[in-house]
């Protein structure tokens, strides 16, 4: 064994320059593929993230306009949604409808508070709100059945809003003035993914101070018994066979009202991530075969080089074994020592990518999402790879090997 350590070292040392750069081919395949995979997962992890606190089992139903004559209407009819479309969502699907919530907005209102103000939306909601929507009580309470009922004006602040309206100040029983209408802030939530965050009014406050009547902006509820995209599609068909029935409009008109299924867009998106992480994976194993080519094609050169010597060790009486393996061992030596080069610069790679960058998110104050977070890969994929990249070494010898072996002593003696 020890005599085959040294001949492989020493064959090594003699092509120095080859070996460098077979070695580097096999180093940077390896390398590449972890931080390709460690970027991915950063992409993935962030989305993963982002989609951890939503509500996935439901949808939310906005107002649009027909694109198609129904009874005599002509398309381009407006479809308002009211109090009563809520209350049928609530009804006529029992077996699919878990729990049912509004929303009605009113754009353009300015906060105050002292020297501060700020432009915002405020959103009458529900006290089922939170069981609806990716946002979570961060301080104080939230609407409650009571505030409802009798109508108080309560607000909840998004934080950021509670931030520069209070910016030394804790805002919880403070009130603030809404374009004329004072609002108790009774708490303060928090949502990452919040393209525009609006405070959060009692449903039927909003109505009464803005006199919105029964008119709502969307209608938002929970599912059950869903738990495929074909099940999805006949509930949103039944679902527009039911409120066409209610608002006028053909039933297989998709503009009149638009439905965000977030379940089925969930299961898009795990569709494109299950491309990215394949496309990487395609890309890296092709980057690991431009290496494992490199040491086939130096294990040829090799066994060129050493016709006339393998010819002597034949006719030595040496077993063509013997030159098997140590063609392979050369082989590898090589895969083994610089793919765990490759493996231990990737893996450090992506562990100063997670330092630098491992919770990206952009913000740009009215607007935040995590978009990369956590670019690292796991020991064992690394350890995986790098194993894989070494058989492939092994396979990549074992063809000039048994090139080697098939060789006749006395044409070896004669080769050049």
């Amino acid at each position: 064994m020890t005599d085959l350590i040294q001949e492989v070292y020493g064959t090594i040392m003699r092509n120095k320059l080859r070996t460098a750069l077979t070695g580097f081919s096999v180093a940077w395949g390896i390398f590449m593929l972890i931080v390709l995979l460690g970027a991915g997962n950063g992409l993935i992890h962030a989305f993963e993230g982002q989609s951890a606190n939503m509500k996935m089992n439901s949808m939310k139903i906005f107002p649009g306009f027909t694109s198609k004559p129904y009874r005599g209407m002509q398309e381009g009819r407006h479809v308002s949604l009211d109090d009563r479309d809520r209350e049928i969502t609530a009804t006529a699907f029992p077996d699919q409808v878990v729990t049912v919530g509004a929303t009605s907005s009113q754009a353009g209102v300015t906060l105050t508070y002292g020297c501060e103000r700020v432009d915002i939306t405020v959103d009458g909601v529900f006290p089922n709100y939170p069981e609806l929507e990716a946002v979570k009580l961060k301080e104080g309470r939230f609407i409650n059945p009571r505030d409802m009922a009798e109508r108080r004006k309560v607000m909840v602040l998004h934080e950021k809003t509670a931030r520069t309206l209070f910016p030394q100040t804790n805002p919880i029983g403070h009130y603030v003035n809404a374009s004329g209408v004072a609002y108790q802030i009774v708490g303060i939530y928090q949502d990452q993914n919040s393209f525009s965050p609006t405070a959060l009014v009692p449903f039927a406050t909003l109505q009464a101070v803005y006199a919105k009547g029964d008119s709502i902006d969307n209608v938002t509820f929970t599912t059950k018994n869903l738990a495929d995209e074909a099940a999805n599609t006949i509930f949103e068909a039944d679902y527009r066979r039911v409120l066409g029935q209610q608002k006028q409009f053909d039933p297989t008109d998709d503009g009149a009202i638009w439905i965000w299924n977030r379940f089925t867009q969930y299961l898009q998106q795990q569709t494109a991530t299950q491309i990215l992480h394949v496309a990487i994976w395609v890309i890296g194993i092709f980057t690991l075969l431009s290496g494992i080519v490199g040491v086939s094609n130096i294990m040829l050169i090799t066994v060129r080089e050493r016709t006339h010597e393998f010819g002597i060790r034949k006719a030595l009486g040496a077993r063509p074994r013997s030159i098997l393996w140590l063609i392979i061992s050369e082989s590898v030596a090589i895969t083994t020592f610089f793919g765990y080069l490759g493996m231990v610069a990737g893996i450090g790679v992506t562990e100063y990518m997670n330092v630098v960058a491992g919770k990206q998110t952009v913000d740009i104050g009215v607007f935040a999402m995590t978009v990369f977070e956590d670019p690292t890969v796991d020991l064992s994929v690394a350890i995986q790879a790098t194993l894989t990249l070494i058989v492939a070494g092994t396979l990549a010898g074992l063809f000039p090997a048994l090139k080697a072996v098939r060789i006749r002593p006395i044409e070896a003696l004669r080769a050049e």
